[in-house]
């Protein structure tokens, strides 16, 4: 099969051509359709992400076809399309995974860092963690569902009934999530990069009541924020216009060291709290979400070939919405 690798953390892909991976006990053979380029790929590239498996295969939102099964891979059946997520698979017996919070499992290993993910022709999957995916979306518009909507909506739903909601960093998740906050009849205050007019043109296009960038203050203060850029810098300044009571999710998986600031503006009850990974709970229950809230993704495709591009795209903030690698 077709691949595209990372050898060492800090350089680029390289296009190779591997033995097609055989299914274990419990494991299903998925020929990868579509996969999504997300800003975790970034981070295992660029070393942020300090223990991956390496050489490694990237890639956690992959959309497939079923073509073979292991022994006790009992879930789905030979030709059924399904998503394959960044949780891997978990212990299944610790404290965590007893009390229903897999998402914190010590043991855990992830698609695309600790496990090889999508960037390649087939992949590998628990068949126990993987999700059977709405028709409403094609297979490119599915791919950006299994990590910036199941992370995205995570991060909503932590942030509580909050009604006037500020999301930090517009793009692959913020669009998404967007789209599910408005259904649910909030208001919007979308942030942006410096200058990005592009960026904040699209956030109205998807319902926000309103957009500027991330220096900006906001018409109103904030019931709560999201912040999927990984800017540490950005939790005082959405702190200042978060209302008492208030709570700030930092929705990504690694950010920048977020600098000193007063507890003047932590105090009244506010809160700042971290979300990670997700359970297949918050994936059943997204994807049930999804087609009823009317989300619709916007993609850039971009071939299997192409990764390295679509990544460096990605990086310098040039993709609307989200970009996905097709797999012919």
């Amino acid at each position: 099969m077709n691949v595209m690798i990372l050898d060492a953390q800090g350089q680029a892909l390289r296009q190779a051509e591997l033995p097609r991976p055989k299914p274990g006990v419990g494991e299903i053979l998925i020929q990868v359709r579509a996969c999504g380029v997300c800003r975790t790929d970034l981070h295992v590239l660029d070393g942020d992400l300090r223990q991956p498996k390496l050489p490694l295969i990237l890639g956690h939102e992959i959309v497939g076809i079923v073509v073979e099964k292991g022994a006790q891979a009992e879930r789905f059946v030979l030709g059924q399309r399904v998503g394959v997520p960044w949780l891997g698979r978990t212990c299944g017996h610790c404290a965590y995974c007893a009390s229903g919070r897999e998402n914190l499992c010590d043991e855990a290993a992830f698609t695309g860092y600790t496990l090889d993910g999508g960037y390649a022709e087939f992949a590998l999957a628990d068949a126990r963690y993987c999700f059977a995916l709405p028709d409403a979306y094609s297979d490119a518009e599915a791919a950006p569902l299994l990590c910036a909507g199941l992370i995205g909506y995570r991060a909503l739903v932590a942030a509580g009934d909050a009604q006037r909601l500020g999301i930090y960093g517009f793009g692959a998740a913020a669009h998404i999530i967007a789209q599910v906050a408005r259904w649910q009849g909030r208001e919007i205050f979308a942030f942006t990069r410096p200058g990005d007019a592009e960026g904040q043109r699209f956030a109205r296009e998807l319902g926000a009541a309103w957009a500027g960038d991330s220096s900006e203050t906001p018409p109103q203060e904030m019931d709560a924020a999201i912040l999927f850029a990984p800017v540490g810098a950005l939790v005082p300044q959405a702190l200042r216009h978060t209302a008492k009571g208030g709570t700030v999710v930092c929705a990504g998986i690694h950010m920048s060291n977020v600098p000193e600031f007063p507890y003047s503006i932590l105090w009244g009850e506010r809160s700042v709290r971290s979300v990670a990974n997700l359970t297949r709970g918050d994936g059943e229950a997204f994807l049930d979400v999804a087609p009823k809230a009317g989300v619709r993704t916007e993609v850039e495709t971009f071939p299997l070939a192409a990764a390295n591009e679509a990544l460096q795209r990605l990086r310098a903030g040039q993709v609307r919405g989200a970009a996905v690698l097709i797999v012919d």
